[in-house]
Formats: C-alpha cells, structure tokens, sequence
C-alpha cells in the first residue's frame, strides 16, 4: 500500500490517512491552523468543490473531460503549496504526491503509441481519484475554520 502504488485506491487511501492525520493534529493542538492556513484552506476546499462536482454530475462526463477535472484540482493544490509554509504546506505537499498518479493519466488514445509513459487507467480510477479529492476537500473547509 501507500504512496509507491499508483493506484487508485492507493490514492484514496494515502487521502485519508492524511485526512484523519490532520484532523487528530488539529483536534489534540499539535497544529494551530494560523489566519493564512485558514483563508488557503477555504479557497482549495472551494476549488476543489468547483471541479470535482457530485458523484454522479461526473459519471455523466466524458473520461476527457473528468480527467481536466482531476488535473485543476492537481494544480489548485499545487499552486497553494507555493503560498504557505510550515504544517499548511507539508499537509498540502504529501497532498499532492498522493494525486500525482493522475498527472500520468491519459483519457485519449495514443497516436503512435508515443505516450511520454501515461497510461489509460480504468473507469473506476477516476471515481476512486474523485472521492480522494472530495475526502481532501471536506478535510480542508473543516480546517478553514478550525
């Protein structure tokens, strides 16, 4: 299991064992979210909801356009990694290495069969990527107000 997987259910997991870390930290006082924390905690959450709507509002789109979908929320955690420091971009670092797999995805078929090494993953690999995010998002609108 864990990081090395890159697989989906890997990554759901690798989610939630660094959701329920960072709530225990908040919950016992290891981590004191600061005013920043909180404001770039509720504009990711916010993010987040945006592209990764409900469950089923995804199951009704193309695998091209769920996998654009994956990569905004990739790139919303990543772009908040670069504004914070400390607890806030070590929950958001290990974040982002457990959704790197869907940097490797592919949802188009290979022309030549020159992929730069993405892979077509299963169906259920989006859905799987998708509840990761929305477990993240729910754990980073309860850190906006903590």
């Amino acid at each position: 299991m864990g990081m090395g997987m890159g697989m989906g259910m890997g990554m759901r997991q690798d989610i939630e064992e660094l959701a329920k870390e960072a709530e225990w930290q908040i919950r016992e006082h290891k981590w004191v979210p600061t005013a920043d924390d909180h404001t770039v905690a509720a504009r990711v959450a916010a993010d987040l909801r945006a592209v990764v709507g409900t469950p089923r509002s995804q199951q009704e789109l193309f695998a091209v356009t769920r996998l654009g979908h994956l990569r905004e929320a990739f790139a919303a955690v990543a772009i908040a990694l670069a504004s914070v420091h400390g607890p806030m971009a070590w929950f958001l670092g290990a974040a982002a290495t457990a959704l790197t797999p869907i940097l490797h995805w592919r949802a188009l078929p290979a022309l030549h069969g020159h992929t730069f090494g993405a892979i077509s993953p299963p169906l259920q690999q989006y859905t799987e990527a998708e509840e990761a995010i929305r477990r993240l998002q729910d754990t980073l609108a309860r850190l906006a107000t903590a």
